[in-house]
């Protein structure tokens, strides 16, 4: 990414703002729990580098465009991009940081990683409660060499406001005809069934004291804690297992070029290999800054990240932005974010 913003324009933006490197300022952001562990691991070596800290609050998407739209940090997370109008009532701007997978994740006694499939169809039916137990017919035609209980299902779900069950009803959505009628895609819907945890950390940590649970989580929670992932059948028929690869697959279709406000929606894309839960995590920000010098160092942190992050990003099963999409946010950056006198930060 350093073509397109090099450490020279960088340095002549943050001159600009009467700024050293020592009396460079922290930088705060909130918002979805589906970044955070690439988020943290990206603050920790970025403060290392460069002694400036970022101090992300993960709270949800629904808070983080809640305290941006407030001014209460310096940038907001979501995993549900903010449509063009949305933005321009809101005087925001958007730029997609980092493209993960949700994966449903369940607490079967003998059940591994990987073990079980599902198809898009069952899932909806088991969040509309319409599938009960863990050995109905629709469950055990899927899994013959699974051996199932025959006990209650408990569903788990976000209780906050989440780009996370935006993903994840998105998806439900597009493969059931009754889900999108009768609940619906957003970051906070009205549940049919289950039992509510805070963040993808509440959710994976139920799912992992819940016997015949099931829930969805970023794909990094459900690794780092060494859950219980499923397949899931994607839109060309083949049920793949997440990784990088498959979220990979899924995101090669975004087209970010001609993407009003970089909207895009990743689930149930076409492909053999890909994921089909797949979304990317937006960053929010003011397109007129009171504190240009604070935006300074958000691109600062962003362009570190999507220029030297990316090996961190993959470990964790990230997937880093293209580099011809980073040329395309650092133009929007250039354009679009703008000081209170009306002239370009950078």
């Amino acid at each position: 990414m350093h073509k397109y913003l090099t450490q020279g324009f960088l340095a002549a933006a943050t001159m600009a703002f009467g700024l050293t490197t020592a009396m460079a300022v922290d930088i705060t952001g909130a918002g979805a729990t589906f970044p955070y562990p690439i988020y943290a691991k990206w603050a920790d070596a970025y403060k290392q580098k460069t002694g400036i800290g970022m101090n992300y609050q993960s709270i949800g998407s629904g808070g983080g465009i809640a305290q941006i739209k407030a001014k209460t940090v310096d940038f907001g997370a979501s995993d549900m991009p903010l449509k063009p109008e949305d933005l321009q009532a809101a005087g925001l701007m958007q730029f997609p940081a980092i493209i993960g997978g949700v994966v449903p994740v369940v607490n079967i006694e003998g059940v591994g990683p990987g073990a079980m499939k599902f198809t898009g169809a069952v899932l909806a039916d088991i969040y509309l409660g319409k599938i009960k137990k863990w050995n109905e017919k629709s469950i055990v035609e899927l899994n013959p060499s699974v051996k199932l209980p025959d006990e209650l299902i408990t569903v788990v779900r976000r209780s906050d406001g989440s780009g996370t069950t935006f993903i994840w009803t998105d998806y439900l959505s597009k493969v059931s005809t009754e889900w999108k009628q009768k609940v619906g895609a957003s970051t906070a819907v009205a549940w049919p069934e289950g039992v509510g945890g805070k963040g993808n950390e509440g959710v994976a940590a139920y799912v992992q004291r819940i016997k015949g649970s099931i829930g969805y989580v970023e794909y990094a929670y459900a690794k780092r804690n060494k859950m219980a992932h499923a397949a899931v059948q994607n839109r060309d028929g083949q049920f793949v297992q997440p990784d990088d690869e498959t979220f990979q697959a899924a995101a090669a279709f975004a087209d970010w070029k001609n993407a009003p406000g970089f909207y895009q929606i990743l689930t149930d894309q076409p492909g053999k290999t890909s994921w089909p839960i797949t979304g990317a995590s937006f960053i929010l920000m003011h397109q007129k800054q009171d504190k240009p010098q604070n935006a300074v160092e958000v691109l600062k942190f962003f362009d570190w990240a999507l220029k030297d992050g990316q090996k961190m990003a993959a470990e964790l099963d990230y997937v880093p932005m293209p580099e011809g999409v980073m040329k395309i946010i650092a133009d929007a950056w250039k354009t679009q974010l703008k000081d209170s006198s009306g002239k370009p930060i950078l």
